[in-house]
């Protein structure tokens, strides 16, 4: 279920290569988040990123056993990889991939808000904000 304006960390996530093109980049999404704000049935999300004045919107696979698995969780499209690398948050130095704010805005649908910065290390777990 999905709850308009909840908010939630996601963290920028990489396969392990850097690639210009911005294959191999995403978003990954706290189990506990996943399983409150998405729905199994869904086949796909929209994530929005904010790109200058503009806003650029991008379907993501959602269909996916990785995604509902207890290890990846991850919303992986190359469009989403050219923004981070466009927006300067990739490449990151390895360990300390950029977190960010991201709303829920309705069903199948979420805003990336702003980048956070963590008050103390990343811990590798994420819990909504609410």
């Amino acid at each position: 279920m999905t709850l308009e304006g909840a908010t939630m960390i996601w963290t920028a996530w990489n396969s392990g290569t850097h690639r210009r093109s911005g294959a191999g980049y995403g978003f990954k999404v706290p189990a506990e988040d996943r399983d409150r704000y998405f729905r199994r049935d869904w086949h796909t999300v929209t994530v929005e990123l904010q790109e200058g004045r503009g806003v650029l919107a991008v379907e993501v696979n959602v269909a996916k056993d990785s995604f509902w698995g207890a290890e990846c969780r991850e919303l992986i499209d190359e469009k989403v990889g050219r923004w981070l690398r466009g927006s300067g948050y990739a490449p990151w130095p390895r360990g300390t991939p950029p977190r960010f704010e991201v709303e829920a805005a309705g069903d199948r649908r979420f805003i990336v808000r702003r980048r956070v910065t963590p008050s103390k290390p990343f811990q590798g777990t994420g819990a909504a904000r609410r």
